[in-house]
């Protein structure tokens, strides 16, 4: 008669423990993950010397060590004292002569502007005596205490303009990019290959490249500006757009498949209910991003403060800079806290 090591007590069942039996876990790296570790090192130090980021740290050494006192001068805490300094204190007021105002009107002038008499030194070569000589003359300005940030709040409001139509545009382009390139969407195979190659090229052309080229086509403005933001959004949103209905819970598709609603129904009552929120919360972060980059392809004619940036950079005009940054950063930061409100109220 065998007897059996396990007892049963109604409908339970009970396995005794067996003290021969023991719990072994592999260690938590082997001798590939340690080769791996150490080729990635030595890539990384080859690199790093190419790049000089042994140099960074260097620089970075010394700027701590100014800091605590232990040496005199650092490269990178002089240059930061001459970029603060270039920069303060920030330019609000505008100050413009007359007589390059075309059609002048003193009874029409700017909010809070006053017209003021201000005396210009200048040094000339007397064409007698060849020598340099000094000169003083008086010359009548339109004095606005604000006007330069008026001009730069106008530039900026182009600027939000232009991430605006662009975030715009690129979810309309990228709604039918993302259905193509679901698997679990798609029509066929050339269909997701093709969506997949589109979303990639449109990822792939950085914005500044883009805009180069739209600025020859287009001409200088915001239009270029606008289309180049757009394509590489579109190229983001619906890689994202796509990952995330392919991810989407499997459960209410199947439930709406089994009583014979169509892909378009399915989508809207079940897939999108689950991925509105990380939508909004995609298309947001879009929007502060072409925000930020209309700042950048404004550089090359394409609308926006980066022309405003740029002329008065190569001026080197650094107060001024020094409001248009500011200006960029509060617009950003606002445009963050409504992008966590609107989030908030959706999930």
């Amino acid at each position: 008669m065998t007897r059996n090591n396990t007892q049963n007590f109604g409908n339970q069942q009970t396995v005794p423990n067996n003290s021969n039996h023991s719990w072994h876990l592999p260690p938590p790296y082997g001798a590939k993950t340690v080769l791996v570790i150490i080729v990635a090192a030595a890539l990384l130090l080859i690199s790093g010397k190419k790049t000089e980021i042994d140099k960074m740290f260097l620089l970075l050494g010394e700027a701590a060590g100014n800091v605590v006192g232990l040496n005199d001068s650092s490269q990178v805490i002089d240059g930061g004292k001459k970029v603060v300094n270039s920069m303060l204190p920030i330019q609000i007021f505008e100050v413009t002569e007359i007589s390059r105002i075309e059609n002048f009107d003193p009874d029409d002038l700017p909010m809070f502007s006053r017209i003021d008499n201000e005396e210009v030194t200048k040094t000339v070569v007397d064409p007698t005596t060849l020598e340099l000589s000094t000169t003083t003359t008086t010359r009548s300005v339109v004095y606005s205490p604000v006007g330069y940030l008026l001009h730069v709040s106008k530039k900026m409001l182009e600027t939000i303009e232009i991430a605006i139509w662009a975030t715009l545009f690129s979810i309309i382009l990228s709604i039918p990019l993302a259905y193509y390139s679901s698997a679990n969407y798609t029509p066929n195979k050339v269909a997701y290959t093709l969506a997949r190659g589109v979303v990639s090229l449109l990822r792939a052309i950085p914005e500044l490249i883009s805009a180069m080229f739209l600025v020859l086509a287009f001409g200088f403005g915001p239009i270029a500006g606008i289309l180049a933001l757009a394509f590489h959004s579109a190229g983001f949103l619906g890689k994202f757009y796509a990952e995330d209905i392919e991810n989407a819970n499997k459960g209410p598709q199947e439930a709406l498949r089994a009583i014979g609603a169509s892909k378009a129904k399915i989508l809207r009552y079940s897939v999108l209910p689950q991925v509105l929120p990380q939508y909004v919360a995609y298309n947001m972060y879009i929007l502060d991003r072409n925000v930020r980059m209309a700042t950048v392809i404004g550089i090359v004619g394409a609308g926006g403060i980066g022309q405003e940036l740029k002329g008065r950079y190569d001026m080197f005009e650094y107060g001024h800079v020094a409001t248009i940054l500011v200006m960029i950063f509060l617009t950003v930061f606002t445009l963050d806290q409504i992008a966590g409100k609107i989030r908030s109220k959706l999930i």
